[in-house]
Parts: structure tokens; sequence; C-alpha cells
């Protein structure tokens, strides 16, 4: 039986710190904590990552490239389905970047150069979610006005991007614990999709309430 090569230390270092980071939040996670749960010297660890910004913008542009990617199937979006399946897609990978959006202020105002990057991140998400919205339009099943659709992606893009922040602090003990993920990835999508029944064509607004109510009950 050949055996698995060890994985790389620097590669170690970012999976530890990203499960650290998503558990306590960003700025309860010291360098000191990462090198003893990777039970390695803090100068090891230094020497991979020479500051703690280091690690964070490292984990933000893996976050970002995989965005990046997702973001094109926004094109693909015709009808209700569609879109659930996308936003919650989305939701995932929020989820497992999750520090980002739990610590953002926070974050942000540390740091020059995400506060730069998550600008383009909402210009992204921005054009995708507005992609959406026109290719549902096109596809007959949503019944937008031109000039409201900027309004709308506008706040679906509030929604995504502050809904872990809502939920921790919802249940600050509780609601950001890897148990409870399927739960509030499924409400967060479900409430951006509430945004656009207003203007959805009766049986896709109606096939929205059958999926809602399908996943809470998985979920439960």
């Amino acid at each position: 039986m050949v055996k698995k090569a060890p994985r790389r230390t620097a590669e170690r270092i970012l999976e530890i710190t990203l499960a650290l980071f998503n558990r306590f939040g960003e700025p309860n996670v010291s360098t000191t904590l990462i090198s003893a749960e990777l039970n390695i010297s803090p100068g090891n660890l230094y020497y991979h990552y020479p500051a703690k910004d280091e690690l964070i913008n490292t984990l933000f542009d893996r976050f970002e490239r995989a965005l990046n990617d997702l973001l094109g199937a926004s094109d693909d979006v015709r009808n209700v389905e569609d879109a659930w399946f996308f936003l919650h897609t989305l939701f995932e990978l929020i989820w497992e970047y999750r520090f980002l959006y739990r610590d953002l202020n926070d974050l942000l105002s540390k740091n020059r150069r995400l506060e730069t990057h998550f600008q383009s991140v909402l210009k992204n998400k921005t054009r995708a979610i507005k992609s959406l919205l026109d290719g549902m339009r096109r596809g007959g099943t949503l019944n937008i006005d031109a000039r409201e659709l900027e309004p709308t992606a506008t706040s679906m893009v509030v929604v995504l991007t502050y809904w872990l922040s809502y939920e921790y602090v919802r249940d600050p003990r509780n609601a950001l614990e890897p148990a409870n993920a399927q739960a509030a990835l499924l409400r967060g999508a479900k409430h951006v999709l509430n945004l656009l029944a207003p203007y959805l064509e009766p049986t896709q607004r109606a096939h929205l309430i059958h999926l809602a109510d399908a996943y809470n009950k998985d979920s439960k």
C-alpha cells in the first residue's frame, strides 16, 4: 500500500487557521494559538506566514477566486429552481469562509487590501445578481421593470453579505456552529429569493413556496 505524502506545512497552516477563524472569529485567534493547534513552533509558522495579515489575505484570495468562478453560473439561471440552487451554492461558499462575513467590518477597518478587494467582491456579486434577474426576466419567470433591477439586485446583495452577521446576532452562541449550517444557509437562500416574490410569475411563486417548505422539512 502506497503511503500518502504528508501535506505541506503551509497548507496545513491555512487549513487549521481557517477552522480556528471560523470557530472563534478572527480577532480572537492569535498566531500563538494557531501554532499551538498545529503543534509547531511560532518560528515555523512565521517562516511560512510572517504576519497574521498574510494568513488572512491568503485565505481571502482563495475565497475570491472560488467566488468569481461560482458567480459566472448566474448567467445560466432561468427560473426559481435554478436561482435556489445558485444561491444555496453561494451561501455554502460564504459559510466555508464565514469568518470573513462574521467579522467583516472589523477586518476591513484593519486591512486596507481587504477593504479594496471586498469592494470588487460587492461589484461582482451585484453584477451576477443582475445577470440572474435579467435571465429570469428573459425566461418569462420574472416580471420586473428594468428600472427595478438595480435596487432589487442591491437588496439581494445586502442580504447575501450580511445574512451570517444577522444569524450571529440572533443567536451568538449557536448560530455559526457547523451543526446549524444547513438551516442557516436555507434561511439565507429563502430570504434572498423572497425579495423576488412580488415579481414572480404565479406558478413560479408557488414553486418557490414549495421549495422552501420542502427544504425546511429536510433541515429539521
